[in-house]
């Protein structure tokens, strides 16, 4: 299997596998074997996996129990049967080595063979792709993430949306497809409501001068207080308590300052584009800290003019009707609760605007999938709006996935969710500078560090190490669990996290740096890598597999699988240079070993690359 330059071309050896394994089973199928449907095929061939035990070979097969049952054999037998069909499976003698007889009630296991092995990463030093694919079908795909309401200052629950969308979006692209990324902005709601109110009624001009972000903040928490007017809060805090007793009625007042910037009132709509850029420049300075960018920021309120329409479209397909002055979309029994789209005093909520959002990105985007990375309690939402969205036929909608990437809550140490000693929610910012310092205290205080690093090294460092750590803690959870937020945890040069993934590609900098090598004439140079000791083999095939953690994030938009995946890989690594000389061994030996730590550095810096966390020349 050869490039047109003649080297040999990039390989997925699972995909490759499998595709053996599909002609196999095909083939099997057609001479009445078995019975297999189009439906069972792609379930039947995830069971190709990687082998947990290497002595056992480096992929297997497990299907053949499944299919026994209904084919009347023992799994054995049926796997003594595709054993001897996928030999003759185009391509697979090119790749693969004969496999044996089936171990234990039919596991099917194949080695790549050392050359095939050797030829692919070969190829992988020299490629700019390191070795990883393309997607050979590119879809079009939004992924809408983060999604803060701009009013309110930024806190540690929108951590979650924002890295894991970053990082969705960043492997997408890189497998190959176009990725449209959108942060659908809070912009229009009842907390401008609030902040208006609060304008009018107990603004510091003085603090706004000086601060409009901090003076804004203020009134949004203030307002909140004087509108929810809580007990509890309004005990600990005699200025909201001042204000509940002076203005009653002030939630009432603050739905109505909202319901005038949403009719156009002049007052309010001057206001509102007045405070828009502070607020959006708050946001963005946060977004630039986190090293994440949007191809789109289309708020709520790009979207409030087409939100009639929607109501009118769906009452005149007979989708949405009235009851009790609202208007819903009924998608159950008439017990169940309706999507409601208009509230009894005309205003829109935000499933029309969900609903408005899906017709202009089917109309302008054409995508294939759009995934909205949002937390779990909003799964019943969404589920309601995307029905909604097929029964209403938005042109466009066949065939395009609607798909909810929910996720957990970040909690405390006491179980709960994460909060200030006072209650309060962590603020992002103060989260970000709690990690930049911790990390401060750690990087460069070893001799190596002291010797190489002057203050703006140190204060690079520990901004990359402490955002990273707050980061990667977030990405190797499963997404789907609520985790448990820890700063000691997290910054630890050991176990999964940033740090020691940081460490050790500076790790592999300082082979480089020590041995004074150059490493793009060592690319260009394409002398063949040598898998002759298990350790260089164990590598070789471990930077190889890059490209199926990538294939299993996409699956189930998972990024915990990467992090778990780099581990493995920084782990494998340290197994190699461990018992290996590399910069003491001689000839093509010491070229070979170079070569693979080099791909080894390369690797790992593109994996946090595509995670959203940068890497340092030092620690």
């Amino acid at each position: 299997m050869t490039a047109e330059d003649g080297q040999p071309a990039r390989v997925n050896f699972r995909s490759a596998l499998r595709a053996a394994f599909r002609a196999t089973l095909e083939s099997l199928a057609a001479d009445g074997g078995v019975t297999i449907s189009a439906a069972e095929m792609p379930g039947l061939l995830e069971q190709v996996r990687e082998t947990a035990d290497a002595k056992f070979g480096d992929y297997s097969g497990t299907m053949a129990m499944a299919l026994a049952k209904r084919a009347g054999k023992k799994p054995r037998d049926v796997a003594v049967e595709i054993i001897h069909r996928l030999q003759a499976a185009p391509g697979f003698s090119d790749l693969f080595e004969p496999p044996g007889d089936p171990v234990g009630p039919g596991f099917i296991n194949v080695r790549v063979k050392n050359e095939a092995l050797a030829a692919a990463v070969t190829r992988a030093v020299a490629d700019d792709r390191l070795g990883v694919a393309a997607v050979a079908l590119p879809r079009t795909v939004v992924v809408d993430f983060s999604s803060p309401n701009v009013a309110k200052p930024m806190h540690v629950g929108h951590i979650r949306s924002t890295v894991i969308g970053d990082a969705i979006a960043r492997i997408l692209r890189f497998r190959g497809h176009h990725v449209i990324t959108d942060n659908h902005l809070g912009d229009w709601g009842t907390q401008f409501g609030m902040i208006l109110w609060g304008w009018k009624h107990c603004r510091d001009d003085a603090g706004f001068a000086a601060d409009p972000t901090a003076e804004l903040g203020r009134l949004y928490r203030l307002v909140r207080k004087v509108a929810d007017a809580k007990p509890d809060e309004l005990a600990a805090d005699p200025v909201a308590a001042a204000l509940v007793a002076k203005h009653p009625a002030a939630g009432r007042e603050v739905l109505a300052e909202t319901a005038k910037l949403h009719e156009g009132d002049p007052e309010n709509r001057a206001l509102w584009e007045r405070f828009m850029p502070v607020c959006r420049a708050e946001i963005d300075r946060l977004y630039a800290r986190l090293h994440v960018i949007f191809d789109h920021t289309l708020g709520e309120s790009f979207f409030q003019p087409m939100l009639a329409g929607v109501v009118d479209d769906l009452m005149a397909r007979g989708l949405a009707r009235e009851s009790r002055g609202a208007v819903g979309v009924f998608l159950g029994g008439e017990d169940d609760p309706p999507l409601l789209i208009r509230k009894a005093d005309g205003a829109f909520l935000y499933a029309t605007t969900d609903l408005a959002t899906i017709q202009w990105r089917l109309a302008h985007w054409k995508p294939d999938r759009i995934l909205y990375v949002v937390d779990h309690r909003q799964s019943g939402h969404f589920e309601q709006v995307f029905e909604a969205a097929r029964r209403w036929g938005v042109d466009g909608i066949a065939g395009v996935d609607l798909v909810h990437v929910a996720f957990g809550t970040v909690l405390g140490e006491d179980g709960r969710p994460f909060k200030t000693r006072a209650g309060d929610t962590v603020g992002l910012e103060a989260l970000l500078d709690e990690g930049v310092e911790r990390a401060a205290a750690i990087v460069g205080s070893g001799d190596e560090g002291r010797a190489g690093m002057n203050d703006d090294d140190r204060r690079h460092v520990a901004e990359t190490v402490g955002i990273g750590a707050i980061k990667y803690a977030d990405l190797c959870q499963n997404r789907t669990t609520d985790y448990v937020f820890s700063f000691d945890k997290m910054l630890e040069l050991k176990g999964n996290t940033a740090a020691y993934m940081q460490y050790a590609v500076a790790r592999v900098e300082g082979i480089f740096t020590k041995g004074g090598v150059d490493r793009e004439a060592l690319r260009n140079a394409r002398n063949g890598v040598l898998v002759s000791d298990p350790k260089e083999r164990a590598l070789a095939l471990e930077l190889l597999r890059f490209g199926e953690a990538l294939e299993d994030v996409e699956t189930d938009s998972r990024p915990n699988v990467l992090t778990a995946w780099l581990y493995d890989l920084a782990g494998c690594y340290s197994t190699f240079y461990d018992a290996l000389p590399v910069l003491k061994a001689e000839g093509s030996e010491r070229d070979s070993r170079l070569a693979l730590c080099d791909l080894t550095g390369r690797v790992l810096r593109k994996g946090l690359d595509l995670l959203g966390i940068g890497t340092v020349e030092r620690m």
